[in-house]
């Protein structure tokens, strides 16, 4: 490969280290600016005036770092979630940040907190749910910001996977699994109130439909909704009598966003992600807005925060050759004041251009995709890893993408398709999916290697197959199945065994159960169709070098799922790498442990791709 005219490379360190700065949060007077930094190596909440340098640490996690927080209501608190390394067991934090102690406000083990809503008409309570009596169900419950008194206030009757409160804090909408996949919405007129059901949705409609919230007034529900439509829309329930009225749609793409107002809880915009992230203004009174945040990056916005006056925003802006650049932005002057990047070393180095791209796939369907290449080579015959997406009920986005900008920088074009069971693009194209792991879904991706290969822009001899948790599976079909297609494969986290990976789902998962034996395959009544489309049946196919990854704690694909494709390869003598991450789960949130996972695969595509490497033979 011709490095020289490649640009330098880019650190490892930069790409994916810990940030510099992320995911600031105003205070809901506006008078501090909190952010997520490093103190000795991992991520803490820091705290300090917007626009000075008195910012200091107010957290002190020392292990895993800090990565989901926000500010109390109260304006003196701040809130945040840690599990223990990667189970997923998430307890919810308080702490001071004018010098108090950190309160563990869920002190217990094995329990899972979820944070349901808190409200600045109420800013002392807060509403978590926990699985505390059974490790299955989540029920709600009242947390006093004062006392930290737990109270319950909503019991689970075991369907429940998501409750919804109204402006006062009051458990009023239940959303909850059928038996055969589809799912119902239960709503009440107060706490005391009769639960009765206000919308059903069959298998196809259920996976992208559900409540978004409450109006203030609490006599409306604002839902996704894709009955009687092929692609999501948004639709306004009266909750009295059950009708609804359709606020956003489009014919194809899902809604991909909404905005409410912080006061009256109505829409004032509504996202469809197409090739990009495209907003449509409900409430004209934020035009003007929308305009000016426009002019402040050419990026694809979202408004993260709001003060309590709602004189300033926190907006944040995702470019292709850009990190995330966060702004704070004045109403009244409707002038934005530039915060900080994400990465700021990356302005040093070359990134390369992420360009939407539109196929066929065999049968007729249409896909879309992003192709990363690498900046000063030719597009032609290059070495290139097809990067498939986690899920599989997810889809990639244009933006700012360390790990293609990672492949590009090494040589490699990145090449990213939303295969049919990728959600955003209606109900039919996700219904695709249905049944289809591991035969359509990945006759798509191989549809897309010879739409890169038939434009002469990958050499055949060199593509790679690289993903995590639904593209870990992948990338171990795509060394089973169709080994012959792929130089190599990268599996992080990837079901070799669709049995036993349904079999051991997380306890909380057990509400989606249903869901998963109607799109995936049921264990007890199709055990051999689910053999038939597992990796591990299949290992005496693999003639290609794979490197597998995993987290000893993961909850939601077992360490069971890597080891026994491992010992399979063993026992036939396969060549493998096999690397495992005792202190993560699904991922790898540490930086030591990211870094030492891309060193080691950066080393492995450079052996058998043939593109750049950082260092080489010291992972």
């Amino acid at each position: 490969m011709p490095d020289a005219a490649l640009p330098p490379l880019i650190p490892r360190a930069v790409l994916f280290g810990n940030p510099d700065r992320a995911s600031p949060r105003l205070s809901p007077d506006g008078r501090r600016l909190a952010y997520l930094a490093p103190v000795d190596g991992v991520l803490n909440v820091w705290v300090g005036t917007p626009g000075g340098d008195d910012a200091r640490p107010v957290t002190n996690d020392r292990d895993r770092g800090v990565r989901v927080y926000t500010w109390a209501h109260d304006n003196h608190h701040l809130l945040y979630l840690q599990d223990k390394g990667g189970d997923e067991n998430w307890r919810l934090y308080k702490v001071d940040p004018s010098g108090g102690a950190v309160d563990d406000l869920t002190p217990f083990d094995n329990v899972q907190a979820q944070l349901v809503a808190h409200d600045k008409r109420h800013p002392h309570d807060v509403l978590v749910a926990l699985n505390r009596d059974d490790e299955r169900l989540h029920d709600v419950y009242h947390l006093d910001l004062r006392t930290n008194a737990l109270t319950p206030v909503a019991k689970n009757p075991g369907d429940v996977v998501q409750w919804v409160a109204d402006s006062n804090l009051v458990v009023r909408a239940a959303m909850a699994t059928t038996a055969d996949g589809g799912a119902v919405l239960r709503v009440r007129d107060d706490e005391a109130g009769a639960w009765r059901i206000a919308a059903t949705w069959a298998p196809q409609d259920a996976l992208a439909s559900g409540p978004v919230g409450f109006t203030d007034d609490g006599q409306a529900l604002f839902l996704t909704d894709s009955r009687d439509a092929n692609a999501t829309r948004l639709v306004r329930l009266t909750v009295a009598t059950g009708g609804t009225d359709v606020v956003a749609e489009d014919p194809r793409y899902d809604l991909g966003g909404v905005v409410v107002h912080p006061d009256t809880r109505e829409v004032q915009l509504v996202a469809f992600t197409r090739a990009r992230q495209e907003w449509t203004v409900c409430d004209p009174a934020l035009a003007e807005d929308v305009a000016a945040i426009h002019a402040l990056n050419p990026g694809d916005f979202d408004i993260v925060d709001r003060t309590h006056a709602d004189d300033h925003w926190i907006v944040a802006f995702t470019r292709d050759r850009e990190p995330v650049a966060y702004y704070r932005y004045h109403r009244p002057t409707r002038r934005g004041e530039f915060l900080f990047y994400t990465r700021s070393d990356l302005a040093q180095y070359t990134l390369a251009p992420m360009e939407p791209i539109a196929l066929a796939a065999r049968d007729g369907l249409p896909l879309e995709g992003y192709l990363t290449l690498p900046p000063g080579l030719p597009p032609q015959r290059l070495p290139v890893v097809l990067n498939v997406h986690g899920g599989p009920w997810h889809r990639d986005v244009w933006g700012y993408d360390p790990e293609a900008q990672w492949f590009a920088n090494r040589g490699y074009a990145c090449l990213q398709v939303n295969f049919r069971g990728s959600t955003g693009y209606g109900k039919h194209f996700l219904n695709a999916g249905n049944r289809e792991w591991g035969a359509k879904m990945h006759d798509d991706l191989v549809d897309a290697v010879q739409w890169a290969i038939a434009r002469g822009i990958a050499d055949p001899s060199r593509v790679a197959i690289y993903g995590g948790s639904y593209g870990g599976y992948a990338a171990l079909v795509g060394a089973t199945f169709t080994p012959d297609l792929f130089r190599c494969a990268l599996a992080i986290v990837g079901p070799s065994n669709l049995i036993t990976f349904i079999n051991t789902i997380p306890p909380y998962w057990s509400t989606f159960l249903a869901m998963l034996k109607e799109r995936v395959g049921d264990p007890e009544t199709e055990a051999e169709f689910l053999r038939s489309r597992s990796p591990l049946t299949h290992v005496d196919r693999i003639r290609i070098p794979l490197l597998i990854a995993q987290g000893a704690n993961d909850p939601r694909v077992k360490r069971a799922e890597s080891e026994q494709i491992v010992a399979a390869m063993r026992t036939k003598n396969i060549p493998h790498r096999y690397l495992v991450f005792e202190d993560e789960g699904h991922g790898f949130a540490k930086p030591e442990n990211r870094l030492r996972f891309y060193e080691a695969a950066e080393e492995f595509l450079a052996q058998h791709l043939g593109g750049r490497a950082e260092t080489v033979g010291t992972a």
